[in-house]
């Protein structure tokens, strides 16, 4: 680090720590899970007579839909602000099936179950506080379980129960649901996850593809997980974020041939030979053979989350940015091919009923494109379970439910490190929830992957990690002077110059930035728009503002620091040919481009001798 920035650093520090008294060291700044809000333990019946709740219509779906919208009617003769409704799912959520973790001298009555999203009483009535009355609509998705609907005065934090409603449900509760496409583990092979009520012993899973306009059709088998609640590490998601996720099953559709439009759609063979379908037949482009020269488009991001489109649980701010990031992603969803997710996927905490609702809001993706993802804090943390970390980010969830409900080409999921190729391109995503540093499986791994690439048929090697590993001004890295994660970039920065890697991608930070091509601390390059000839450092980008809160940087401009932007968005790559690559970051605002570069060079550039990054040579 130079001089100039190592004092500016340390006066930074004091005035950070002065300024920011919810500062935890090693963690970034987040908005709490707005259900972790609610005081479900400590709720009491308060049941009236002269109060009501009414939910309709009682059947939801009725053409298929996977998600509907309900009415609610409701009145309550003594109103406040703080009356909220909570949506339960499944419909009964009395106490008879209450875990407590710690605490086992509680006494009913209790409510043990958390809603799966909350609204409050006068969202869409400023003047229900004077009437009483108030009549608003909930957008649900299909959960595989019926809803119900319960009226709470007192607030979040004294829920009192008044009234609750009837029951509502889909007509095809365990419908296949909400396409997870992935990259398999090899070039002519893409993988078809999915969710629904149906167990092995119940049905068999299956999806019907081919190529489009095709009339031969195949049937692939697929294989079905679940996981169970004492599959979780703590709390909340081992008591009151406790919902069973239903059955996840994957398929794995082989021998593909290159840029060929394929059809699928998803199916279960009950006992009696009834076939029940997905609600719809799906689409998607084959992968291009690797090294193959032909327009190849991917988008990248971290930490999006989930939102709601009916405006419930919004009242913290949660994940402001999340839905506008989708929203962009699908109107441009006919110019991208993969999408890389790097972490912090859906801040669920715990909360298990989130995951069905965020593989819902990316369905328009993830059904069309490979969405792939890497672990992050969010999914993985939690003490004594093997992670790196040992804090409670994962709200109990320790890995269980990313590693379910998405499939990646890891040899072991519950170790989240992999490899993927995608035409012209090598992405080697690492874990940063597990140890990284030199000697480790994990570092292993990251060199076999980098080495293995054969750069002149993919030229565009891409690194990817959760947590920064590389560079970043965020204002909590700036208090320990190093600009990264501890220890991020010690082991690993060896590895990037020796095997030239082009670009290192991060999230966590919530905000984007983008260094110049750098190693140990130095730019090595002084151009900002366009880079040619030899690949002499790597450029990192924190790319990490998709859709949640986000992160101040430091008040001070480092000295490799070439674009910074506290705003939402995502970057995406377009390679031309093995040449040629266009890197752009566009808002999610408008989808507008606000920063860019190019890359042009040959494959000689790419095996030039370099700073620490030379093959041996003889005089013999």
């Amino acid at each position: 680090m130079k001089l100039f920035d190592t004092i500016a650093v340390f006066s930074l520090s004091i005035f950070l720590i002065l300024s920011s008294p919810n500062f935890v060291k090693g963690d970034i700044e987040i908005t709490e899970q707005p259900l972790s809000k609610i005081a479900i333990h400590s709720a009491v019946f308060a049941l009236r007579d002269d109060a009501s709740i009414k939910a309709y219509p009682t059947v939801l779906g009725s053409k298929g839909e996977d998600f509907d919208w309900v009415t609610i009617e409701l009145q309550h003769p003594n109103p406040s602000n703080d009356d909220w409704i909570g949506v339960f799912s499944p419909a009964k959520f009395n106490g008879s099936t209450c875990y407590f973790e710690n605490d086992t001298k509680q006494q009913p009555p209790y409510i043990c179950t958390s809603p799966i999203k909350y609204t409050f009483a006068n969202y869409s009535n400023w003047g229900y506080a004077k009437t009483g009355k108030s009549t608003l609509k909930l957008r649900l998705i299909n959960q595989r379980a019926d809803f119900s609907f319960a009226l709470f005065s007192g607030g979040l934090s004294n829920p009192k129960l008044v009234a609750y409603s009837n029951f509502v449900s889909f007509a095809n509760p365990k419908a296949p649901l909400y396409p997870r496409l992935a990259l398999g583990k090899t070039w002519n092979e893409m993988t078809v996850t999915w969710t629904s009520g149906y167990g092995i012993n119940e049905a068999t899973p299956f999806v019907e593809w081919g190529v489009v306009k095709g009339q031969r059709r195949h049937r692939t088998p697929a294989g079905t997980l679940t996981f169970h609640q004492n599959s979780m590490c703590g709390s909340p998601a081992r008591t009151v974020g406790w919902r069973d996720p239903g059955f996840i099953h994957t398929s794995f559709l082989e021998n593909l041939w290159p840029n060929t439009k394929y059809t699928y759609k998803m199916g279960h063979i009950l006992p009696d030979g009834t076939h029940i379908w997905s609600k719809k037949i799906y689409t998607f482009t084959s992968p291009p053979f690797t090294g193959q020269e032909s327009l190849q488009r991917v988008v990248i991001f971290g930490d999006l989350g989930k939102a709601e489109r009916d405006g419930s649980n919004e009242y913290s701010n949660y994940q402001p940015g999340s839905l506008n990031t989708t929203d962009q992603l699908i109107n441009d969803i006919d110019n991208i091919d993969a999408v890389f997710h790097i972490g912090d996927i859906v801040y669920s905490n715990g909360y298990i009923s989130q995951w069905d609702q965020f593989t819902s809001q990316i369905e328009p993706i993830s059904s069309v494109v490979p969405y792939m993802i890497a672990s992050g804090n969010h999914e993985r943390d939690w003490p004594d379970s093997g992670s790196f970390y040992d804090g409670k980010d994962s709200g109990g969830e320790c890995g269980v439910p990313a590693e379910t409900t998405f499939y990646v080409p890891a040899e072991n999921r519950a170790k989240f490190w992999y490899s993927a190729d995608y035409g012209m391109f090598r992405f080697c995503i690492a874990d940063s929830e597990h140890d990284w540093r030199e000697g480790t499986e994990q570092y292993k791994f990251i060199e076999r992957c980098l080495a293995s690439v054969d750069r002149k048929k993919q030229p565009w090697l891409i690194f990817a990690a959760h947590r920064v590993l590389g560079y970043s001004s965020d204002k909590y890295y700036a208090i320990d002077g190093s600009f990264e994660e501890p220890m991020g970039r010690e082991s690993l920065q060896k590895l990037w110059q020796r095997y030239k890697v082009d670009i290192a991608f991060y999230g966590h930070v919530h905000n984007y930035e983008r260094s110049c091509p750098i190693y140990q601390n130095t730019c090595v390059n002084s151009e900002k728009t366009h880079y040619s000839g030899t690949v002499n450092g790597t450029i990192h980008v924190v790319v990490g503002g998709a859709g949640a809160h986000l992160s101040e940087f430091a008040p001070i401009n480092t000295t490799w620091s070439v674009f910074k932007d506290y705003d939402f968005g995502f970057v995406k790559m377009t390679a031309f040919n093995q040449s040629s690559l266009l890197f752009e970051y566009k808002k999610s605002k408008d989808g507008k481009v606000y920063d860019s570069f190019t890359i042009s060079r040959d494959y000689r550039d790419v095996m030039a001798c370099v700073h620490d990054g030379c093959e041996p040579t003889t005089l013999a």
